[in-house]
């Protein structure tokens, strides 16, 4: 089957335009230009005839009813949200693609025997506040809701105030949710009821390009480990301070991270460490910093040397603080397992790529995607098609119709054979 891309498009662009201003895209958790993506979402959804609801978080769901209702339901899509000044493909290209195949199989196919649902999760990127997957989490249990409380962006902002000046404080019916099951009191209840996930996504990596290949299956998604790391010293004059007498807290802060950088590149692929903030206090150009805040991410496909490397890079920068008479803090804020896809679901995508004569690879996803929180819970499978240099989270992040095409294509297929087929 050939899925006409232009609906796909369409809406990829449409949503582009919900944006704080400034470039690129940036439509972060529960912020204006977010509720007004989700609400145009509702719309459409409800447009194409699907049966639309919203939980809690906000999490929106399309779906058309199986034949079998009773069967379980085939799930697909992916988060609504960006990084700051992102790009228009990340998170929104698997919702537009998932909307576009949906309606395709319903308007060519009729209805279907098994129940399919697109989903667009209310955030995963963590842009806003400090943990991420917040919508899939909340959906397969990494989150229990009681983190809304607690977790504020850096304004003060906790995730429940914010959530009620989106309208998503209450009830099931303040979010026009029709799932009688989601709690006022609290977390939502995990779903039982899906049968198979399927996340289409741009690769956000080189790799496709370099290859001249159109399609990646994914084979797991690397775990990850997210620490808030606090490092304490002296304040103190930097003119009147010797050197042998300082407890520079940016000195010890820059000596761990180069430790972390020369640990991970003996370490060797795949595994990646990166510190993407670094704040130090009282930031005065003639005084010596007493405080420094940084964060630490870490990746590995494999969980025992991701366990590993943690262990002792946090046990390398106790000896380094040791030495220079610094004190250490670590707070883990996300600790997610590597995320294996189901081998069925990847023999079912290789039989139809190679179907559509296109070219592929099976590969391990470096960055963090809603697929790995529902692959321990049911049949989890994810598609790549190529960035363009590699480039994501940014305003130059591309994909071409074409590959764009690819990959709705490939999903379109998927779905019918799991949403059509009676076996």
């Amino acid at each position: 089957m050939k899925v006409p891309a232009q609906q796909m498009m369409e809406l990829l662009e449409e949503l582009a335009g919900f944006s704080a201003p400034g470039p690129g895209v940036s439509r972060l958790l529960y912020t204006p230009e977010w509720l007004q993506a989700q609400k145009f979402l509702q719309e459409r959804m409800a447009g194409l005839g699907m049966e639309v609801r919203s939980d809690r978080v906000g999490n929106v769901y399309g779906r058309f009813t199986g034949s079998k209702p009773e069967e379980k339901v085939i799930l697909t899509g992916s988060h609504i949200d960006t990084v700051l000044n992102g790009g228009k493909y990340d998170g929104a290209y698997g919702i537009a693609a998932a909307v576009t195949a949906l309606h395709y199989l319903r308007q060519t196919f009729g209805q279907p025997v098994r129940t399919i649902e697109a989903v667009a999760f209310c955030e995963e990127e963590g842009s806003r506040f400090p943990l991420a997957y917040w919508g899939s989490g909340n959906v397969t249990g990494l989150y229990n809701g009681s983190e809304a409380d607690s977790c504020a962006d850096s304004a003060g902002v906790t995730i429940a105030s914010a959530m009620a000046a989106c309208g998503l404080a209450g009830g099931p019916e303040d979010c026009g949710s029709a799932a009688a099951a989601d709690s006022a009191e609290g977390a939502i209840p995990l779903r039982e009821d899906i049968g198979a996930f399927v996340e289409l996504h741009i690769e956000q990596g080189i790799v496709l390009e370099q290859a001249g290949l159109e399609i990646g299956i994914v084979e797991a998604i690397a775990g990850q480990r997210r620490y808030s790391v606090k490092v304490a010293g002296s304040t103190n004059h930097a003119g009147t301070t010797p050197m042998g007498l300082r407890r520079d807290a940016l000195a010890g802060a820059t000596e761990m991270l180069l430790a972390m950088e020369q640990a991970a590149i003996a370490a060797g692929d795949p595994l990646v460490a990166t510190c993407g903030k670094l704040k130090a206090a009282p930031g005065t150009p003639n005084v010596i910093p007493g405080e420094v805040l940084f964060t630490l991410d870490i990746r590995h496909s494999e969980a025992e040397a991701l366990e590993h490397f943690c262990s002792v890079l946090l046990a390398a920068f106790e000896g380094i603080a040791a030495k220079r008479g610094l004190t250490l803090q670590f707070t883990a804020t996300l600790a997610t397992a590597p995320a294996p896809m189901d081998t069925g679901l990847n023999q079912q995508l290789e039989h139809i790529t190679r179907q559509q004569g296109k070219s592929f690879r099976r590969m391990v996803s470096g960055a963090g995607h809603d697929a790995q929180l529902f692959a321990p819970i049911c049949p989890t499978a994810m598609i790549f098609v190529p960035s363009r240099a590699g480039i994501s989270h940014s305003p130059e992040e591309y994909s071409s119709p074409d590959e764009l095409a690819a990959g709705l294509n490939l999903l379109t297929a998927v779905l019918y054979e799991l949403a059509y087929t009676e076996s």
